[in-house]
């Protein structure tokens, strides 16, 4: 570097969440060492801050020296006391970084500000990455809420989570980092206060925080230009031709290697005064497909709710589908060849030897392409948060149609197209509302955009494998967000789920730290 300095990058992850973005710093490699080191990260939930915490721990130790205490943990041979008593070094780095505290209130503030300057230590080389809450702009969230007649008198000026991006803002104010990313939902280009759009004053706002905070100015210059990761442009706001349109900054995930088609809004800033670097853009590669990543993982049935559930009672309860009048009805609907697809899969039915799964199945899944170097880490001997949610038995049956249909057809299955005694049993059924309410994941493709609805239920996130008639575990939706296979999730299953759709794809965000550090070598 133009400096002569060797010291690793600093990085301040806010909103973190479970640490994706902070993940694919850390992990991005340069001439052989990791140039950014994460000195703190900000999450105000337990759970994930649990995970964040747990993580850290793990990056306190060299790449090819992970303790074996660690995979013990993984494997519930110890537990996270135990493994954090033994190596009492670096749990207590891993507290200093991973920090549980919420932006906007004051008494966190303090402590934020406290640790961000004993972080970077007057350094001003530094990068500054997170996104506010996306729940007020999430275009899913907003049609929800139309529907809903007890948020009828809903205004999106009135919801905190409107301005948290302020407290995202105020931190660049204050601390000038040389580069910032910010992550968010499409949903924010269309969101308005007030009768405004809220992206323009973002942008306005990104570009000269000193506006907005004055009190932090000084002399000192506070002016960034921000940029798109997917196109080229001159810097927005000069005038020239070049100039940027809200759409510009949407990266679309499965572009670029992720397998899912997740579409976000995401933001690179540059301080002006580094204003004569000119930043890359994220180089587009061929689909990654769900196949790709979950087909090894091992094979797991659904659990049965609101019954007495075994691995005997789940196989009885699918082969008495051969009874039933449900299953006619798909020969009357769509002819012999599907009804007959449905017949094999229930008469070959074999119980999976992992049963429903576990916080830990023993066991090689590795993926299916290159992407092994990524996801797979050999001292693992198996998979983490690998088990299968229950469900009512019409729902398995609804799972096992789906996704016959959607091996037949290459398609999943609206509403309309289920057999009239496989129909929900409510008013929005046949309103056209809620018309793919059971999603298949349809092998051969990236998988639609894994959200923290997963928590909820699993009808969105059902598995391509009519077999197991099941939606996916945490394990496989953390697969489709690039999750590495050693990354823990913690928490109770509602609670990893939730994580896990919140996150941004770690391996998107380990190629916005090269192109990241590749300003960064340019300018320092």
């Amino acid at each position: 570097m133009r400096d002569g300095t060797t010291e690793p990058i600093p990085v301040i992850d806010v909103f973190a969440g479970p640490g994706g973005l902070g993940e694919g710093f850390s992990a991005y490699r340069y001439d052989d060492t990791h140039p950014f080191k994460i000195r703190l990260s900000v999450e105000k939930d337990k759970y994930a801050h649990s995970t964040l915490e747990l993580r850290s721990f793990f990056r306190q130790f060299p790449d090819n020296d992970k303790p074996a205490d660690y995979y013990s943990f993984l494997r519930g041979e110890i537990s996270r006391d135990e493994l954090f008593s033994r190596h009492k070094k670096q749990a207590s780095a891993a507290a200093n970084e991973a920090l549980q505290a919420e932006l906007g209130l004051s008494e966190d503030n303090a402590r934020i500000d406290a640790l961000i300057e004993e972080s970077l230590a007057g350094t001003d080389r530094w990068v500054l990455i997170g996104g506010p809450p996306c729940q007020a702009y999430s275009i899913i969230g907003r049609a929800r809420r139309s529907r809903d007649a007890a948020d009828s008198a809903y205004l999106p000026e009135d919801d905190v989570r409107s301005f948290l991006y302020l407290e995202y803002l105020r931190i660049i104010a204050r601390y000038r980092p040389a580069v910032f990313v910010m992550e968010n939902v499409k949903g924010m280009l269309s969101s308005t206060i007030q009768g405004q759009r809220i992206f323009e004053h973002i942008i306005s706002d990104l570009r000269t925080p000193s506006n907005v905070f004055p009190e932090y100015s000084g002399s000192a210059t506070q002016e960034y230009t921000v940029y798109s990761l997917v196109k080229r442009a001159n810097k927005i706001g000069s005038g020239t031709a070049d100039e940027l349109k809200p759409e510009d900054f949407i990266v679309e995930c499965e572009k670029y290697g992720i397998p899912q088609t997740r579409h976000r809004v995401i933001l690179l800033g540059i301080r002006n005064d580094l204003s004569h670097v000119c930043p890359d853009i994220l180089e587009p590669c061929d689909d990654v497909t769900i196949d790709d990543v979950i087909s090894e993982m091992p094979k797991l049935r659904s659990g049965l709710s609101r019954e007495a559930d075994s691995a005997e009672a789940w196989q009885q309860a699918i082969t008495d589908a051969l009874d039933r009048r449900w299953l006619r009805g798909v020969r009357k609907k769509w002819g012999d060849e599907l009804f007959e697809e449905l017949i094999e899969t229930i008469i070959d039915l074999t119980l999976p030897a992992n049963d429903r799964g576990s916080e830990y199945v023993r066991g090689s899944a590795p993926v299916i392409n290159d992407l092994n170097w990524w996801y797979s880490d050999y001292m693992l001997g198996g998979v983490c948060n690998h088990s299968a949610r229950g469900h009512i038995t019409k729902d398995v049956y609804r799972y096992l149609f789906a996704a016959c249909f959607a091996r037949y057809f290459e398609k999943s299955p609206k509403l309309r197209d289920f057999p009239p005694d496989l129909l929900p049993d409510h008013t929005n059924a046949k309103s056209g509302h809620f018309d793919d309410r059971f999603r298949v994941q349809v092998k051969g493709r990236p998988s639609t955009t894994i959200t923290s609805h997963i928590s909820k239920d699993g009808h969105y996130y059902i598995h391509y494998d009519p077999s197991q008639a099941r939606s996916l575990t945490v394990r496989e939706a953390a697969r489709l967000q690039t999750f590495p296979d050693n990354y823990f999730f913690c928490g109770n299953r509602t609670q990893q789920y939730t994580q896990v759709g919140n996150a941004v794809p770690p391996l998107l965000a380990y190629k916005i730290a090269e192109i990241v550090n590749r300003i960064i070598k340019q300018v320092f």
